[in-house]
């Protein structure tokens, strides 16, 4: 590996490190709203975000970049490891932990997007990157990033202040 790819190295095996942690929260939120009126965006979400993170090994591969495997791990236990916080309900899952957990995957989306469009500005000089999949990659990141945020307003004004959000297009807790 040259000096000018190290830093290329590190900044997709940092960004591998977080697609794992989202694809194991991603599963989560999935998980435990099976029979919410979200349910199926949630999966759809969670399929997504494993095949972004998917691509990102694959491209990681195209660029000679090795992917660095305990960092891999990193990802799922720190996902883990925040499931540890306090909020509020030590016997059952608190309704704080539906917000806490999309302002995670909000993050992790951004994140990702920020990724993408890295990528996209040096696509055009480097043959092993495809700009038209980097695109399609940022026009779904950010549908994921609209969704999210629409679900946290909903999520945000039922759990804080104690009410049902406003009717809206679907705005049910997760």
């Amino acid at each position: 590996m040259t000096l000018l790819s190290e830093p290329l190295s590190i900044y997709l095996n940092d960004h591998l490190t977080g697609a794992f942690a989202g694809t194991a929260l991603a599963r989560r939120m999935a998980d435990t709203h099976p029979d919410s009126r979200r349910a199926a965006e949630l999966r759809q979400l969670a399929r997504d975000v494993e095949q972004d993170r998917d691509i990102l090994v694959r491209i990681m591969n195209n660029l000679a970049v090795p992917v660095r495997r305990y960092r891999t791990w990193l990802g799922i236990a720190g996902e883990r490891i925040a499931r540890l916080k306090l909020n509020g309900a030590l016997t059952r899952r608190s309704p704080l932990s539906d917000l806490i957990e999309l302002e995670g995957m909000r993050t992790g989306v951004e994140g990702k997007t920020a990724l993408w469009q890295a990528l996209r500005t040096i696509a055009d000089n480097d043959p092993r990157l495809d700009p038209d999949e980097l695109d399609r990659l940022i026009d779904r990141a950010e549908v994921q990033t609209r969704t999210l945020n629409r679900w946290h307003q909903a999520v945000s004004a039922e759990v804080l202040n104690g009410r049902q959000p406003a009717p809206r297009e679907e705005t049910d807790t997760l």
